[in-house]
Parts: C-alpha cells; structure tokens; sequence
C-alpha cells in the first residue's frame, strides 16, 4: 500500500489534471519576479529567490525563509512550513521539498524522491559526484511523472523484500568489476557508468541501439516493477499474456538467444523496439519505458504551451482498431494522446535534424505496439493508490 504521503500527492496531482489538454506533471513555472524557472531549479538565476518543487502539487515554488532551516512559498505567510532536502547541498542537488510537519526523528529530512536511495555513489571519488547528481537529475524527473499519474510509490522497508522501492547505484569496482543495471523484487541497481556521455554512447553503439539514455534505464527498470506490483497477481496478467506472451518462458534462455542471434527479423512489425522482442517481460517495461516518455515529452509541451492539435502538420492517425480493445472507455483519450505523440515528435525530429543531432524519436509504431501501449495505459489508469 502506498503511504498517507504518496496517497495525498496522487490525489492532489490527478485532480489538478482532470481537463486532458493540461499537463499532468508541469515543466515551466515562474519565480515571484515573474522570470521562468525549471523543474530542476533551486534558485531563480535571475532575482535570486530559493526555489523548491513542492511534491504534493508538481510545482517549483519561490521560497521566503520562516525560521532557521524552515520556508514558506513566498508572499503566503499562512503556507505551508518546509524543510528543504537534506540532499539540496550534495552533488545531489535536490530541489524537492519536506513538509515540516513530517516526523523526521526516523528519516533526516531527505525528501519522498531521496528516501528511495538504498545506496548512493563514493563520493571519495571525485568523479562519482558528478555522475550522481546526473543520474538525480534522471531519477526526480521519474518520480516526479510516477506521482503525477497516481502511481503507487513509497521506499523498501529495510525488513520488507516484498514491497516498495530502492535504488542502489553502484560502480564497478576490483572485487566486482561488472555492475549489471536491471531490477530485483523492488530493488533497481544502476550502474553509474551509464550517466557518462561516453562511456554510455560506446556502449549505444555496441549493441546497435538507436535510442539510449539515463531517464530511459529509469523508465525501463521501473516498467518491471510495476509489472509486479500491478500486473502479476491480478486481473491484468492473462489480458497481458495474450498481448505479450507468456513471461514464464524460460528467461535466461531468451536472453542468451537474443544475444547471441540477435532479435527476430520482422521485430518492427511486432514490437517497439528490438529488445522488446527477447522475452514478454522485456517487451512490458521497454513498452512501460516508451509510454513515459510519451507522457512526459507531452506534458512538456503542453507547459509551454505547445498543443499538438494546433501544429499545421498532418499525420496519418491511428484509429480504434489499432487499440487493444476498440471499446474500452479510454480508447478515444488515448487516440487522441497518441496522434499528439506522433505530431510532437515528427516536429521535434525535423528541429534535430535541424541542428545536425540524431533523430529526436528512433522509433516507429507499428499496430501490435500501440495496443500494448494502449494496455500499459489502462493498467496505468485503474492502478491502486
């Protein structure tokens, strides 16, 4: 079950988000001098205000300091009292927020997104700061989307395997030379080598990937951890197995298959993308992974105003038989947000191209992968709080 906290900040962003053509999670706001500010922000570069992202709403706030080490959104001298993150002066740089009124005496004040870390980088290690404040960075934006879409999303109790959340990122080291990023019952490992441009990028090109990303590795691992909590033991599961296969196919051998032979040759009409195809586990969270993005990259654009049914653009759209099942009551919402996908995203690959960078968006969708989009975003829509 969620915590009392989580349960709030799901309720309190799914209500903020009721009309469709508004974000679920904000990505401008603006400090009390009127200048924009950015989800990361903690300080307006312009006036010097402290900022803080105030989890309950998804919005940055301007800060006026109460008393020593508390704020308040400033000029709202009956708001709210907060703590800031224990984590705002580390290579961490968090931004979020701590209710005052919050027990601390069992947690430093380390905010919902901070207390998910199991394991952070040595940071003896000069260079391993650097890396954790990018794979931060990656991690907030995650939490911060999960929330919005009322997602389940509380820490792993230290003597509970079974439940929450943990992260542990971890670098290679002489007595464990190879740090596999992938996900355990709830506990999702990141090799922090992964947020080095180059080291990630040689490795993007070793295993012939178009698209690899820090936010990505998020999005993908936490696709199969809410592939447990959501999906295993409930209703969901045999509608799953008839889109994605059935995941008690033996997976070390798919894996070894995939990596020795490759995927199959027509996986672009089946899948969304190549590793999709290794084993119905993979084709959940790569697909988990793809509809995060398609969310966030959405919400983006609508907080600068950017609606996609305003571009002078036009598209072949996907219809109802495209959905998992034509007449689920979400069918024409979702149409609706995956045509403003396909708009959004061929404008954003021709500005790429503009700049001489690789495409914005690898990626093509053929039918079986939208229907499998269409069924994560239902299992989405009908998750516990």
């Amino acid at each position: 079950m969620s915590t009392p906290l989580s349960a709030d900040i799901a309720s309190s962003h799914q209500n903020a988000s009721q009309d469709a053509s508004r974000p679920r999670a904000l990505r401008f706001f603006r400090c009390q001098c009127g200048r924009a500010v950015f989800f990361s922000n903690s300080r307006c570069v312009s006036c010097g205000t402290a900022l803080g992202y105030e989890v309950s709403t998804g919005l940055v706030i301007p800060l006026a300091p109460v008393e020593i080490d508390t704020w308040q959104q400033f000029g709202q001298p009956n708001a709210l009292i907060y703590r800031r993150c224990a984590n705002l002066d580390t290579p961490s740089g968090c931004n979020w927020l701590v209710p005052a009124t919050i027990d601390m005496s069992a947690n430093a004040p380390f905010c919902l997104a901070c207390q998910l870390n199991r394991t952070v980088p040595d940071l003896s290690i000069t260079e391993n700061g650097r890396l954790w404040g990018l794979i931060e960075v990656a991690k907030r934006r995650l939490v911060s989307s999960l929330l919005a879409l009322g997602l389940p999303i509380e820490p792993k109790p230290s003597d509970d395997s079974s439940h929450g959340i943990a992260f542990d990122f971890l670098s290679p080291t002489l007595d464990q030379p190879q740090v596999m990023t992938g996900h355990d019952e709830g506990v999702i490992t990141l090799n922090i080598e992964e947020a080095d441009d180059a080291k990630r990028e040689k490795i993007r090109a070793a295993m012939h990937e178009p698209y690899r990303t820090l936010l990505g590795h998020f999005r993908h691992e936490i696709g199969h951890y809410y592939w447990d909590r959501l999906v295993r033991d409930s209703g969901w599961l045999e509608p799953y197995r008839m889109l994605f296969g059935d995941e008690r196919a033996d997976y070390v051998a798919a894996l070894k298959q995939h990596y020795e032979n490759g995927p199959p040759a027509d996986w672009r009409q089946h899948f969304v993308t190549s590793y999709a195809s290794t084993h119905p586990w993979e084709d959940w969270a790569e697909t988990w992974a793809h509809y995060l993005h398609m969310v966030d990259t959405l919400d983006t654009a609508r907080s600068f105003g950017l609606q996609a049914n305003q571009m002078d653009f036009e598209i072949e759209p996907f219809t109802p038989e495209a959905l998992w099942r034509s007449n689920t009551a979400n069918g024409e919402a979702f149409l609706e947000f995956l045509n403003a996908w396909i708009r959004i995203t061929a404008v954003m690959t021709e500005l790429s191209r503009s700049m001489g960078q690789p495409d914005f968006y690898p990626f093509a969708l053929p039918h079986p992968a939208v229907a499998k989009l269409h069924f994560v975003h239902s299992v989405v829509q009908n998750a516990p709080i």
